[in-house]
């Protein structure tokens, strides 16, 4: 069976995303369910860390939190690693608490795969990779940012994601 892709459309451009459900399949599935309902249109990359990642899927143009599913079970032991290119899910502390939340590795992030069990070094679950659009990921990264309301990294100018739709 061929993997899942999912075409994002961001005001800076297009980025494909290849899904790996052998590695993450509830990941994998909780984004599809959040895609075909249509939760990621309109939605801002409201994270933005140079050299590190993008982050996006939760917050509109307002900075207003859209509605999210339970949490899904992580998955960092799927074994794959958080390297340039590869997409995860963003959580809180407790290991168990990704939603609709995901980010883009701008480069090797070595240090947030699976180390142990406990729930501060448990990883983050990675889902996808970007198979065309590491331009626009650059792009994204190398944003001016600033702190704004409760956001310590949200870019100056708002980066859009238009539309998250299957691809194929």
């Amino acid at each position: 069976m061929e993997n899942p892709y999912v075409l994002l459309e961001t005001t800076l451009g297009d980025i494909l995303i290849e899904l790996l459900p052998e590695h993450a399949p509830k990941s994998v599935a909780n984004f599809l369910q959040y895609v075909d309902a249509k939760h990621y249109d309109y939605t801002i990359f409201h994270r933005v860390i140079r050299g590190f990642m993008i982050q996006g899927g939760a917050y509109n143009n307002r900075l207003q939190r859209k509605e999210a599913l339970a949490p899904v079970e992580n998955e960092a032991k799927g074994g794959l690693s958080n390297v340039k290119g590869t997409v995860a899910l963003a959580r809180a502390t407790e290991k168990d608490s990704a939603c609709d939340e995901f980010f883009i590795n701008a480069e090797d992030n070595l240090d947030l795969d699976h180390t142990d069990d406990s729930d501060e070094n448990y990883g983050y679950t990675v889902f996808g990779r970007v198979v065309e659009g590491m331009d626009v990921v650059k792009k994204i990264n190398w944003k001016v940012t600033k702190p704004r309301n409760d956001f310590d990294d949200l870019p100056v100018d708002d980066i859009e994601i238009i539309s998250a739709r299957r691809f194929e």
